[in-house]
């Protein structure tokens, strides 16, 4: 029977960034993915400087092998429609990434061990501890396999028991010499594009030789389609090549405030998409993924070894300082008509403050929420 004192289910930015975090404990961490790293994962690509931040990442380091693509403003429009411009000055805002590469970097700085190829199969409970997959004791468990995660499941976190998921598609692939050439996307500002009835938006993003094309609405009814017309609308546009390679890929995670999956139990906690973290707002799961990660970390290193539901109650409270109150459908939106929420949303999307100040600097690129420290 193998030991661990932390095992990690999920090798992306969640289970790194805890593990990562607790490089220095003395605690013998296992991560296990059923994966084999590098491997590819459905997401737009892009992180904040507040990532960089939390994690220190060494970005000049960083990008002598890797693609980082640093983003200095944003193309904002409706589908079918004219898109603005909003550009920053100084240093840059964001960076693109490929997923392929950046949690494989992660990943590569724990002190941890990695069992790739190994999936989750079932836990017991043994006294204090748990018996993983009938051959791995463990006094916790850290459920970070994303939407689906299994861990999840095992302690009533199943996707019936939350709202229904925004669902995504999305493609990334490397132009040719003569499509990097035709393609009038500039790397350092990606395109976002929100779908007619502002329930998702599609997004363009070109980082270095790659091209990012995807879309994500709370709506999972006809995804293709939607999907679909705005890659039609891009073509007309002359924003991408008329064939795409390969096929669009599937995703699926639960926005924070429409979320009830609990965060913990008794010797296990759950962090990033398996928790249910994914900003209400934007969609992005990198940032609280890593938070959430660094925050089971603290909770961890300050418990000693007491696993039970007591000590672990900090992380929730952790959890609800950093991004708030779960409010389910409490949000006034909630309860408005489909034309009167288009007409606003519409109308404010063509004023430039709006764009600029409440879309891009608070919800997606959080311009007002202090970086989290380790």
């Amino acid at each position: 029977m193998k030991h661990c004192d932390v095992l990690v289910v999920g090798g992306g930015p969640a289970g790194s960034s805890l593990a990562w975090g607790l490089r220095n404990s003395g605690l013998d961490v296992l991560i296990i993915d059923r994966k084999t790293f590098p491997r590819d994962k459905v997401c737009a690509g892009w992180i904040t400087p507040a990532v960089i931040e939390t994690l220190q990442i060494d970005t000049e380091d960083y990008c002598q092998k890797h693609v980082f693509e640093p983003i200095r403003g944003f193309r904002i429009g409706v589908i079918g429609g004219d898109a603005i411009e909003i550009p920053y000055n100084g240093k840059p805002v964001s960076y693109g990434i490929r997923r392929y590469e950046f949690d494989n970097y992660l990943l590569g700085r724990t002190s941890a061990t990695f069992r790739p190829g190994m999936a989750f199969k079932n836990m017991l409970r043994d006294g204090q501890t748990w018996i993983v997959n009938n051959e791995i004791r463990t006094p916790l468990v850290i459920g970070a396999g994303g939407h689906f995660c299994p861990v999840a499941r095992c302690i009533g976190a199943g996707i019936e028991h939350a709202e229904n998921p925004v669902v995504a598609q999305e493609m990334e692939f490397r132009l040719t010499r003569r499509q990097s050439s035709a393609c009038e996307l500039r790397p350092d500002m990606p395109e976002l594009y929100f779908c007619n009835d502002f329930r998702g938006y599609g997004w363009l993003f070109r980082k270095g030789d790659y091209l990012n094309i995807g879309l994500g609405r709370e709506d999972p009814d006809n995804l293709p389609g939607h999907t679909n017309a705005f890659c039609d609308f891009l073509r007309h546009r002359g924003k991408i090549p008329r064939n795409l390679p390969g096929k669009f890929n599937g995703h699926a995670y639960h926005l924070y405030h429409h979320c009830q999956r609990p965060l913990f139990t008794d010797g296990v906690l759950l962090i990033g998409d398996a928790a249910g973290l994914a900003c209400s707002q934007s969609g992005e799961g990198i940032r609280p993924a890593v938070e959430s990660g660094i925050m089971a970390a603290n909770i961890i290193h300050n418990t000693r070894g007491n696993y039970d539901r007591d000590s672990l109650e900090p992380y929730h409270e952790s959890i609800r300082q950093r991004f708030g109150e779960r409010k389910g459908n409490g949000a006034i939106t909630a309860f408005m008509p489909a034309w009167i929420k288009h007409y606003l949303a519409g109308r404010l999307l063509a004023t430039r403050w709006f764009t600029r100040s409440v879309l891009m600097n608070h919800w997606f690129l959080h311009s007002n929420q202090k970086t989290l420290s380790l």
